[in-house]
């Protein structure tokens, strides 16, 4: 059986690898080398193993080197666009910086137009009141002069029948010369009973024209009255709401805050107080309790932009930078702040006002600066190259504190900024998104 499968294979390699003889000739000699059908087999599927392995192998170099060119320009791409993206990053913060310093001019007008409005609303007030007692008065006085007037008219009549009695009785009488006496005197009694009416009825026409008049006025005030209202309300409201919202968005307790800074309150003037117009007990006039709700609001107002630089809003570094890391797990490990990476020597600010309590080297952190602000809140400033500030300085928001560096355990020069609230980090963009459009 093996012997037959042996020959049929032999017969087909014949047919394809026919028996070659190779010779090899001499001067003196000549001799053969015979090639069997299976060396020639071996030698070809040799020499297309050989083949086959140089045609991968050329292959793969080919399509790594053209791998390669492809990855290096992809990787120049990446770069491109990524240098783009940080510089319109860049553009877009210094863009934001610029509205924030004009909504911050912007905030301080309003403060100051709410505090001209205030003084005028203030003086409307007076003046309305002053007009109202003086329509009292004119009112009194026209009420006398109407009795005075009625009291006129009756003598008048009074003295024209006794006239007439003195005519009837004079016709009768031989004492003509009494009655001439008593006639001029009743003619004068009546002259004078009727210019006093007219001076009556001539200045009680002046009170009610007078009183039209103040009316008028009185009624011009309420509208002016009711505009500053109205545009203090409006200032109220886009003053007080993107700052109420701001301190939400941080996670802070507004009416926690408040009261906090109303008990610590220092400032020159002291808080805004309510409007009070009457001296005898009243219930406060609907303009007196509108005045009052736009007072609270002002004091709030006031209390928030106190609060505001006291939380630490405002953004570290103020020259171009970029973000390189963000808060959250980094390498295995909880990254604790955010990193802003810039030249070397770039100044670092405070971000609120506040007392240093740490100003050195500490481990990792290289060189620190802590600041207890407010609120319970704690600001970290890492890796600086130089310290500008000491321990137990009180330092506004804003103020240089030092100088960006390498320092403690860094990969590169950045600051490493942390904020912390009742000891616990959390994340520093809570603070600086939620200042955005307000500072």
């Amino acid at each position: 059986m093996r012997t037959r499968l042996a020959i049929k294979m032999h017969a087909i390699l014949e047919r394809y690898f026919p028996e070659r003889r190779v010779f090899l000739r001499s001067d003196t000699d000549t001799r053969f080398i015979r090639l069997r059908p299976a060396t020639q087999l071996i030698a070809f599927s040799g020499a297309a193993a050989i083949v086959a392995w140089a045609i991968i192998a050329t292959s793969i170099l080919v399509m790594d080197s053209i791998g390669a060119g492809n990855f290096r320009e992809q990787a120049k791409r990446d770069q491109r666009t990524y240098e783009n993206r940080l510089n319109s990053l860049s553009h877009e913060r210094d863009k934001r910086a610029e509205e924030a310093i004009a909504a911050q001019e912007r905030f301080s007008s309003a403060l100051s137009q709410i505090s001209a409005m205030q003084s005028e609303l203030l003086a409307s007030e007076v003046r309305r009141r002053e007009l109202e007692t003086g329509i009292e008065v004119i009112q009194t006085t026209l009420r006398r002069t109407m009795t005075e007037r009625e009291t006129a008219r009756e003598e008048s009549i009074a003295l024209a029948l006794a006239l007439e009695d003195d005519d009837a009785s004079g016709g009768a009488s031989d004492g003509g010369a009494s009655n001439d006496g008593t006639l001029d005197f009743l003619t004068a009694a009546l002259s004078d009973a009727a210019q006093q009416r007219d001076d009556t009825i001539a200045n009680a026409e002046d009170a009610l024209v007078h009183a039209d008049e103040m009316a008028r006025q009185i009624r011009l005030m309420q509208d002016q009255n009711e505009q500053i209202f109205t545009q203090l309300e409006d200032a109220m409201t886009i003053s007080v709401k993107p700052l109420d919202k701001m301190f939400r968005d941080a996670g802070l307790n507004t009416d926690s805050l408040i009261n906090t800074v109303r008990r610590g309150y220092s400032g020159q003037g002291g808080p805004l107080t309510p409007l009070s117009f009457s001296t005898r007990g009243e219930a406060p006039s609907p303009d007196a309790e509108r005045a009052n709700r736009i007072l609270g609001e002002m004091d709030r107002l006031n209390l928030y932009r106190i609060a505001a630089q006291k939380a630490p809003f405002s953004i570290p570094v103020k020259n171009a930078f970029r973000y390189t890391s963000g808060y959250g797990m980094r390498w295995g490990r909880m990254h604790q702040g955010t990193d802003f990476a810039a030249a070397h020597g770039t100044p670092i600010h405070s971000t609120a006002d506040g007392v240093v309590i740490h100003a050195g080297w500490l481990s990792g952190y290289g060189r620190l600066v802590k600041i207890q602000h407010e609120f319970g809140i704690e600001t970290r400033y890492a890796h600086m190259s130089k310290i500008r500030v000491e321990v137990g300085q009180r330092v506004s928001r804003g103020q240089q504190i030092g100088d960006m560096g390498n320092s403690g355990r860094s990969t590169g020069t950045h600051l490493h900024y942390e904020i912390r609230v009742g000891g616990k980090p959390v994340n520093p963009m809570i603070y600086i998104k939620a200042a955005n459009n307000v500072f």
